[in-house]
């Protein structure tokens, strides 16, 4: 465990006019995801954050997206750290394929670094060693930086920002960042440090930029939870809170909510189960005994006492509230008089999956209370006049915007200038620029090379150009699954077509395509109405069960792309 050291006690690197500190971000700057940023001075390199961002819908086959490592991979004698801001996949996601290259010591809070093991464990990958806990106010030194960690708010317990001490000067890292007065869990924003920092002279701030659009101020945690109050007060029958599984303190209030209210709380999903055991274990989220009850049991249980709270508020198609709202989950049913309240904001690009996922549930005969006001979601992020706190405690000689797309880097630029910064020292980047920051100047200095890696449904890396050919023919070949079905009756019009290419076919191994094609006319024939309906829902179905077929029958994994056609 690093040693607690006051602020009054500290002294700074010896400085050198020989030597600039560059600010390599690899991710996250014009884009939102892969957030990934390298310091460099001298031979000496840290790495905050490793996340990954989603694929668009044209990335066939392709999972996840990771930053190209390339520049760490090439100096991997010189890391000499990863810090960990918090565990958001965007900060998080990519961890296990650098680790996996660059063996070097993680520093996190207790939540962060359990949510990481998580990943690590998945991959195989041996880390215990490795993971170095933190708290605020703790300092580490790695190279020539010593980094004190600061206290934030965010949407995530275990978040924390950078004071990075380095031989040129210091560097405020601020990570994912709000300026919560009444989180939830009592951790307050330590805006003492950062008026520290500010008093002693702040090279560069490096801050977040995702809400840099938005006036005002970021509602607290809190306002939620009154929200959510009145809701169990007057619903008549079964609560149903849909959130993202990270967000703890949402969870956390729920809870609180239905040990006031005497009603018990079944979690429903694979990523708010885990999360939500990873968080009781660390003590970031405290359940009363008797509280939770497994989702089987709800059944036996009055539904007016009953909380449900289930992963899925993006309308993913096979998600517990995806399931539950077509009235397929094996355990969670909805009826009339039930309430469902997503609480989460839609993530662009999203809004399509969730009003399909409302429209099902207006069909099982519940209400849906989604946004609105009272608030029933605040934002993690920090708007305009936190912000521009931020920019007044450390009074930067430099500010570079980051975390988000050129529209909020810009905004938040302006931001900067509103309150007094000198454009030429707001230094707009993207990623791949490097950044040459000392006492006397601050610039662009070139670029390095940075991209996205896709990753696919084995794991594992493929390049961009094998990606694009995966819209014709996979590592494993293309199976193309069209099936037409009668807009009027949701009955299938004839027989499935299957279309392979570069999928290979022993002889002996029989008539495999025609066995396919029964296979999808089961899988329509076995879905509801409702689902035949939705074509995000039934070309996942259809998808899964001949994903099953192909890897029980000739272990191997075709790219998988079913066709709807409505007649």
């Amino acid at each position: 465990m690093p040693a607690v050291t006051t602020r009054a006690a500290r002294t700074d690197p010896p400085r050198t006019s020989q030597q600039s500190l560059q600010i390599v971000p690899l991710g996250g700057l014009g884009e939102f995801g892969i957030n990934c940023t390298a310091l460099r001075f001298g031979r000496d390199i840290v790495v905050v954050d490793a996340g990954l961002m989603f694929p668009e819908e044209q990335l066939l086959g392709v999972n996840v997206v990771i930053p190209d490592f390339s520049y760490l991979f090439e100096r991997q004698d010189e890391v000499r750290g990863i810090v960990l801001t918090h565990g958001h996949e965007d900060h998080i996601g990519a961890l296990p394929y650098l680790f996996e290259k660059v063996r070097v010591p993680m520093h996190g809070s207790d939540f962060t670094l359990g949510l990481a093991a998580r990943k690590l464990r998945e991959h195989g990958l041996p880390h215990d060693r490795q993971m170095k806990r933190v708290r605020p106010g703790e300092e580490v030194t790695l190279g020539a930086f010593t980094i004190e960690f600061l206290q934030i708010t965010h949407s995530i317990p275990g978040a924390l920002a950078l004071a990075v001490r380095t031989p040129a000067g210091t560097v405020i890292h601020t990570g994912d960042f709000k300026m919560d007065q009444t989180p939830v869990d009592e951790r307050t924003f330590d805006f003492q440090a950062f008026s520290f920092y500010g008093d002693q002279g702040v090279l560069a701030l490096l801050s977040d930029s995702t809400n840099a659009e938005v006036e005002g101020f970021t509602g607290s945690e809190r306002l939620v939870g009154g929200a959510l109050d009145g809701i169990f007060r007057r619903a008549p029958a079964r609560i149903v809170v849909s959130t993202f599984s990270s967000n703890v303190h949402r969870i956390q209030q729920v809870i609180d909510l239905a040990v006031t209210h005497k009603k018990r709380v079944a979690l429903v999903g694979s990523s708010m189960v885990s999360t939500a055991e990873v968080a009781q274990e660390l003590g970031h989220l405290k359940v009363p005994a008797g509280t939770l009850v497994e989702p089987h049991e709800l059944r036996k249980l009055p539904p007016q006492r009953t909380v449900v709270v289930a992963a899925g508020s993006q309308g993913e198609p096979m998600s517990a509230l995806s399931r539950i709202a077509l009235d397929d989950h094996k355990e969670v049913s909805l009826h009339p008089g039930d309430l469902v309240v997503v609480s989460a904001r839609a993530i662009p690009g999203n809004e399509k999956s969730i009003n399909r996922v409302i429209n099902h549930i207006y069909r099982r005969g519940a209400d849906v209370i989604f946004g609105g006001s009272p608030p029933y979601h605040v934002s993690g992020h920090a708007s305009q006049e936190e912000l521009k706190i931020m920019l007044t405690l450390t009074r930067p000689r430099y500010f570079v915007p980051i975390h988000g797309e050129l529209r909020q880097l810009y905004s938040h630029a302006r931001l900067a200038e509103r309150v007094g910064m000198a454009r030429e020292r707001i230094l707009l980047a993207e990623s791949g620029d490097v950044i040459e920051i000392d006492e006397k100047s601050g610039r662009l200095a070139g670029k390095v090379g940075v991209g996205r890696v896709f990753i696919d449904g084995t794991m594992e890396e493929v390049d961009e150009i094998v990606v694009r050919d995966r819209r014709h023919i996979s590592e494993g070949g293309i199976v193309l699954a069209v099936v037409a079905i009668d807009r009027q009756t949701g009955a299938m019009s004839g027989d499935p077509e299957i279309v392979s290419r570069g999928f290979v076919f022993e002889e002996a191994r029989g008539d495999l395509l025609g066995e396919a094609a029964r296979v999808v006319r089961r899988s329509v024939e076995a879905a509801t109405p409702e689902e035949r309906a939705d074509r995000g829902v039934i070309k996942a179905i259809i998808q899964r069960d001949l994903k099953r077929y192909f890897r029980k029958n000739l272990d191997r994994r075709p790219m998988i792309i079913p066709a709807v056609v409505e007649t």
